[in-house]
């Protein structure tokens, strides 16, 4: 049986549509996985126009229906989306209300063993809040949805793998949240969700201060709370090092030296990996029963509806997701 992924459309505003169908003709995605998508035909029959690529549409109630042979997008059609009244790069409720549902959909097929992971498209927040959805994002949907608490992200990039300690809050609030505990908890957290994925090796903890405080001469974090950390989830059989200086530790990973580094806040992980490889950094969102991959860009209004948005990141998340299913799937 080959991999099925479900992608779910995105914010039909944004150039989510458009990186689907130019995925969906994609020989290496072709030859690796086959698609299902969760949408509205009517905007993705525009955003096959639009891209000129060579598809039809295939339209499903149920994943066994579909026709997974090239030139065919099988498409679970929402309906959702008023195309006449649809405005490309604009914030919309509808929109917002639409991108939802998508997401939706594709957790209840994943829930349901029906698809092996999920791989996302761009959602805009604004949209999201048009449409009365509170949510602020992809992964306080997909935790509530799977019913997981906390659930953690990774980025990928070329076996670089990063996880990120502190995600959306203030830098000065995330220093506030380094604690000993936490620092604890997510070796602890990040060693089961790369078993999960298949993965094994030694997993490094990021610095917080310029060359990791030099022994409290910059800053004590490391002193009070991440050494102390470190060397407890040593002593508990955890292989894990650290703290390494954080304009080292992400070049050593992709050396090998490390199966993954543990980023302190956002834009630390963050800006390692995208400097990297922007378009190649790929989110993965972990500690759910299910598996989800993500591009790591929005939704583009800007250049939305125009057909010359890259599908760079969605034809990476895609192989990404049917890389890591298999793994996942055995450990369910």
């Amino acid at each position: 049986m080959r991999t099925k992924i479900a992608i779910p459309m995105g914010d039909p505003a944004g150039v989510g549509p458009e990186i689907v169908v130019k995925t969906a003709v994609s020989k290496e995605i072709l030859d690796l996985c086959d698609l299902v998508i969760i949408g509205d035909k009517n905007v993705l029959e525009k955003a096959i126009e639009i891209c000129q690529v060579d598809l039809k549409i295939h339209t499903i109630k149920n994943v066994e229906e579909g026709i997974y042979e090239k030139g065919i997008l099988n498409v679970v059609d929402l309906e959702n989306v008023d195309i006449n009244t649809l405005e490309y790069g604009k914030v919309q409720g509808m929109c917002g209300k639409a991108a939802f549902e998508y997401i939706k959909k594709s957790v209840e097929l994943a829930m349901e063993h029906k698809v092996d992971a999920i791989a996302t498209t761009p959602i805009n927040k604004e949209s999201l809040r048009a449409g009365n959805i509170n949510y602020i994002g992809h992964t306080e949907i997909l935790g509530d949805l799977s019913h997981s608490k906390d659930p953690l992200t990774m980025f990928e990039v070329n076996n670089m793998r990063v996880f990120f300690l502190t995600r959306h809050m203030s830098l000065r609030n995330a220093c506030d949240a380094i604690t000993k505990e936490r620092v604890l908890e997510y070796i602890k957290r990040c060693t089961k969700a790369l078993k999960q994925l298949g993965v094994s090796g030694k997993m490094a903890v990021a610095g917080l201060n310029p060359h990791s405080g030099e022994h409290g001469l910059f800053g004590d974090e490391e002193v009070k709370e991440i050494t102390p950390a470190i060397e407890e989830a040593q002593k508990l059989g955890y292989d894990v090092v650290g703290p390494i200086g954080a304009d080292s530790v992400f070049h050593q990973a992709l050396q090998g030296k490390y199966v993954a580094v543990l980023s302190l806040y956002h834009d630390q992980g963050h800006i390692a990996t995208k400097t990297y490889d922007f378009e190649r950094t790929i989110a993965i969102t972990l500690d759910m029963p299910i598996l989800r991959t993500s591009v790591d860009h929005g939704t583009a209004f800007d250049i939305a509806g125009k057909g010359i948005v890259s599908a760079i990141s969605m034809i990476e998340a895609v192989k990404l997701a049917a890389k890591y299913a298999p793994n996942f799937k055995n450990i369910k």
